[in-house]
């Protein structure tokens, strides 16, 4: 046997015992005649000590070891005389009888700690040197437990685990697809699934009543700290049920979860919040509910007094930071910058100072009374002390995103985003469809599949563009973690939404002929949704990225730097998929 106990299991009960441990060394101390070696392994680490007057011979081989080597050790566990209460086996030490060095090792090319000195590139390109690191190895641990609590749960509410094809047509809905070229279908070429959207579908058809599976997919776009082009879903679909069923279910899962990884008992049923409202007071579809400052509009207030940058906006609004009246000119200056950055794109930001004893003091005094800036303060609810920060712009919605990025900025500051802190809501009754400046056309929200809310159905003929859909995402402090959607079951309906998104009968019938000809054979009211569970992870873990919580991620390039993939193929390869690669010059 390579080993009798782990390096994370002794304790001060174990002593006198005669075991023996395997892992890697962590780091070496020598104190006078005394070397002392940590061994860690993924359970933990043991400090083994070596004694030269006991065993001269055996403290000089120690000696010799290297940060990383794999050795064996066997000893006798004893009581540490300096003990550690930051270590779980702090309490004890093995009095080394043998060493065994099982593999030796380079020096690494950063330190194997949680503080490591390596940066985020030479991580990633010796990946499997990062994961021996304890911070990211409680990451995948953490994403193990969370995997099989969710099996656990939704195995207790009669869902099925059923696998689905990683190759599958492509749809032109969503973002790019990755695409797999055929050896033997020349010229035709497989996908990489987005999601198993249809396929779930056909398994209600097929009377499955309740699919999930936790499943890999892959969408071919720019990549950010919460995407990857290859994630995993928790991917979920139940029969004969309504938009309240799912949610239903899916938040006692959620609460489930927080109770048995996080120790969180979360008793109050989730808020549910209507999609124009999260947009209104937050400028997001996945508001964080963890501090107020809510939008309050002040068009009312603050047009038509001589500032043409407000008189001639189709929206003001501003924020209120509590106690925050204190930001000196250079805080607010680069608020300004901040809010001025291409990614958000405000022309600039106004600010007001209600002081001490009341008076508001602001960046447009001269075109301001104090009476209007009494009602400014008003309709603000600030008190003294408070800081306003206000935006205005042309486009109604486009600066309500940019005062939502100026609202999480001021959370973070302020420290009001505590990631031990937990604000979950559903975000219900969003639009059906979306206006594409590029295709030039209505698209679907969230996919050509979701069902319309009842009452707006006649909408469709007059109105589309209003009508709302009845599809639901779940978020947490700001993240959505999940959504789904009540899927259309009615073939007669599938095909007007498809007529709506711009198909013909042709296209539609080429692209999801499958789905609407199996509708036709009795489909059932079916719906269902999609957790990320990168995202959950990530969150539970309080990370800022989701890349430190997948055993072997891409970089923002898309990259493998590991791997060095992608990578080109030799001819060979290219002749057997009749391909010719010819790479277009960049405009």
């Amino acid at each position: 046997m390579y080993r009798t106990k782990t390096c994370g299991e002794l304790r001060l009960a174990d002593a006198g015992q005669t075991v023996t441990i395997s892992g890697w060394v962590q780091r070496i101390r020598k104190m006078g005649g005394m070397t002392f070696v940590d061994i860690r392994d993924r359970y933990g680490i043991t400090q083994v000590v070596f004694n030269n007057e006991v065993d001269a011979a055996l403290c000089e081989e120690a000696n010799h070891l290297g940060r990383e080597f794999v050795v064996q050790i066997t000893g006798k566990v004893a009581e540490r005389y300096a003990k550690n209460p930051e270590m779980p086996t702090g309490d004890i030490e093995i009095e080394a009888q043998t060493l065994t060095v099982l593999n030796r090792s380079e020096v690494p090319p950063f330190t194997i700690e949680d503080e490591s000195d390596g940066g985020d590139d030479i991580r990633m390109k010796y990946r499997y040197l990062d994961l021996r690191r304890p911070c990211v190895r409680a990451n995948i641990e953490l994403r193990h437990r969370m995997t099989m609590e969710v099996r656990r749960y939704l195995d207790s509410k009669g869902f099925l685990e059923i696998e689905t094809p990683m190759l599958v047509g492509s749809t032109p809905e969503g973002a790019r697809d990755f695409v797999v070229p055929s050896r033997m279908n020349p010229g035709q070429f497989y996908a990489l699934p987005q999601s198993p959207q249809t396929l779930k579908q056909l398994l209600m058809v097929s009377g499955m009543d309740r699919y999930f599976q936790i499943v890999k997919c892959f969408r071919d776009e720019d990549l950010r700290a919460d995407r990857q082009p290859e994630f995993t879903q928790i991917d979920c679909e139940m029969s004969f049920v309504n938009q309240d069923d799912i949610i239903n279910l899916f938040e006692g899962m959620a609460k489930h979860l927080f109770k048995e990884l996080r120790g969180v008992e979360l008793t109050e049923p989730f808020i549910r919040m209507p999609w124009a409202d999260a947009m209104r007071l937050y400028g997001s579809d996945k508001p964080d509910l963890r501090f107020g400052m809510t939008f309050v509009e002040l068009m009312d207030v603050l047009k038509g007094h001589g500032f043409s940058v407000f008189d001639n906006a189709a929206y003001i609004g501003g924020i209120c930071a509590t106690g925050a009246a204190n930001y000196t000119r250079k805080q607010l200056d680069q608020l300004t910058d901040f809010v001025k950055r291409p990614q958000i794109g405000a022309k600039g930001m106004v600010y007001a100072r209600v002081e001490a004893d009341g008076n508001v003091k602001s960046s447009v005094d001269k075109f301001y009374t104090q009476e209007t800036l009494q009602e400014l303060k008003k309709a603000m609810n600030a008190r003294p002390g408070d800081l306003i920060l206000i935006l205005s712009g042309n486009d109604v919605m486009k600066t309500r995103k940019q005062l939502c990025e100026l609202r999480l900025e001021m959370g973070r500051q302020l420290g009001l985003r505590d990631k031990n802190k937990f604000a979950c809501l559903w975000v219900v009754d969003f639009p059906m469809f979306e206006w594409s400046d590029e295709e030039q056309r209505l698209m679907a929200m969230h996919h050509p599949f979701t069902h319309p809310k009842d009452e707006d159905i006649p909408l469709l003929d007059t109105d589309p563009a209003a009508v709302r859909a009845d599809a639901y995402d779940m978020v947490v402090n700001g993240v959505e973690v999940g959504g789904g959607s009540i899927r259309i079951h009615d073939s007669e309906l599938q095909a007007k939404m498809f007529e709506i998104l711009g198909f013909t009968p042709e296209k539609a019938q080429e692209q999801f002929g499958f789905l609407m000809n199996a509708f036709k054979y009795g489909a059932p009211p079916h719906g269902g949704l999609a957790y990320g569970l990168d995202r959950w992870v990530s969150l539970f873990a309080g990370l800022d990225s989701i890349r430190d919580c997948i055993a072997f991620p891409k970089n923002n390039s898309g990259r493998d730097v590991m791997l060095d993939a992608p990578a080109a193929l030799d001819q060979k390869q290219l002749d057997e998929l009749n391909l010719a690669i010819y790479i277009r010059d960049k405009e």
